[in-house]
């Protein structure tokens, strides 16, 4: 075959080689490992979990960044382009740095049918071992114990809250999907659990395989009012924190969980208060309950699932008055969307439902024939008169939305990565473009 010459040609070419999305198993990238003779040198830290890993892989990065330390780190999936998910010193890898990798993946890959995650996470770790960084931080993709994040041996395991979500593959119950979590702990290393009510499945597997389990409330803590937070470990604490920057009520979890890491991993990762106050202060991640400057308030959130959603709708209460807010959302189709909708439509005078430009997506109609059933049976109850539209892509519905908003209101955009990505796509067009939305 002729080989694809840019990155968008490669990304089009790995969609093509497995017949599904997902097909969960190690197998293929063992295979992949081998042939290629990849291994990682650093300090790698693994983050799995329901909600908080990309959160907690970005507090892990701007910590140890500001600790002095190269750190490379892999996050999925992006919001607008692909090289979100390749990360070095804190910048996207630029797309003409990654095609010599995924030539390397393409050429050791035979007839060998990887999916588009597996073959693009070798090509990223591929890049992020020639360009020899201090740590390596990779999110996983979906569970845990057959994602392909696992085939990577993790130095510390960091495991975030555990929600029901992508139950058709993880299972229906929290123990069921803490058990599939849990896949990434390793014998004899740390394995922070953040999650302050783990299941107990997470905990009988650390002690099956002897990893040295670290358990919010047992083995780290912290307290705090809003002013400031103190942190307390193993053997050593932190006090007169200031709050992370990034904006929730459970961003205090994530830290904790984060400086165990650097405290299980002290003896080759030593980061100093200084390192950690800098960090938490600096640390950036968009699309989590971020707060877009400008009338009327938008906020864009990746909620994607009830446990997201409800932990949204709490931030959300924790805002000023607002005369209406409009809701921008869009989601997968194996969400539990009847959750989400009823969670948020106390809060909501308006709903934008959007297409999302994929086949796994819901599409708008059927979110708002979903809707006007659960309105109907009493499930959803929002504030009278509240109103429903469809729009054929998440920067269609933005536009409708700002068109309908006054200054003083507050527009919600969440749900699946597409509709957030969507929005900011537009929002970022637009500011090229010098153009109001």
């Amino acid at each position: 075959m002729t080989l694809p010459k840019s990155l968008a040609e490669w990304l089009a070419h790995c969609e093509r080689l497995h017949p599904r999305t997902i097909d969960l198993t190690l197998e293929r990238v063992q295979v992949m490992l081998r042939r290629l003779a990849l291994r990682i040198d650093a300090p790698v830290v693994t983050v799995g979990g329901t909600n908080g890993k990309g959160s907690s892989c970005a507090m892990l990065e701007a910590i140890a960044l500001q600790a002095g330390y190269r750190v490379a780190l892999h996050t999925s999936p992006h919001l607008v382009h692909f090289e979100e998910r390749c990360r070095i010193d804190g910048a996207a890898a630029q797309a003409e740095a990654l095609l010599p990798h995924f030539e390397a993946v393409e050429r050791a890959r035979g007839d060998l049918p990887l999916t588009f995650f597996e073959f693009t996470l070798l090509a990223i770790v591929r890049h992020f071992v020639a360009e020899a960084p201090d740590l390596v931080i990779l999110e996983v993709g979906l569970g845990g114990r057959f994602d392909a994040v696992n085939a990577f041996d993790a130095d510390c395991a960091l495991i975030t809250s555990i929600a029901l979500d992508h139950m058709a593959y993880l299972g229906t119950t929290r123990e069921a999907i803490g058990f599939e979590k849990a896949g990434i702990m390793r014998p004899g290393r740390p394995a922070i659990v953040s999650d302050p009510l783990p299941p107990q499945s997470m905990i009988d597997h650390a002690r099956a395989i002897g990893a040295d389990l670290w358990i919010s409330g047992r083995d780290f803590r912290f307290e705090g009012d809003r002013q400031q937070w103190n942190w307390f470990g193993r053997g050593r604490s932190y006090t007169g924190l200031a709050h992370p920057v990034l904006r929730g009520a459970n961003q205090l979890l994530n830290a904790a969980g984060v400086l165990a890491a650097f405290e299980a991993l002290r003896d080759r990762l030593p980061v100093t208060a200084q390192a950690i106050r800098v960090g938490l202060a600096r640390v950036d991640l968009p699309a989590r309950f971020q707060i877009v400057p400008g009338q009327p308030t938008l906020v864009l959130d990746v909620a994607h699932n009830p446990h997201a959603v409800a932990a949204l709708a709490h931030n959300l209460d924790q805002m000023g008055f607002f005369p209406r807010t409009h809701a921008i959302f869009g989601a997968m189709q194996d969400k539990d969307v009847a959750q989400m909708l009823c969670r948020m439509a106390p809060l909501i005078d308006s709903w934008h439902f959007t297409d999302l430009p994929t086949p796994r997506a819901t599409d708008a109609q059927a979110l708002r024939t979903l809707h006007a059933e659960l309105v109907d049976a009493g499930a959803c109850k929002g504030p009278a008169g509240a109103t429903v539209e469809c729009h054929a892509s998440p920067a269609l519905a933005l536009r409708s939305t700002l068109a309908a908003a006054d200054p003083a209101d507050r527009i919600i955009v969440f749900g699946s990565f597409f509709t957030v990505g969507g929005v900011i796509e537009e929002l970022q067009a637009a500011r090229s473009a010098r153009r109001p939305v």
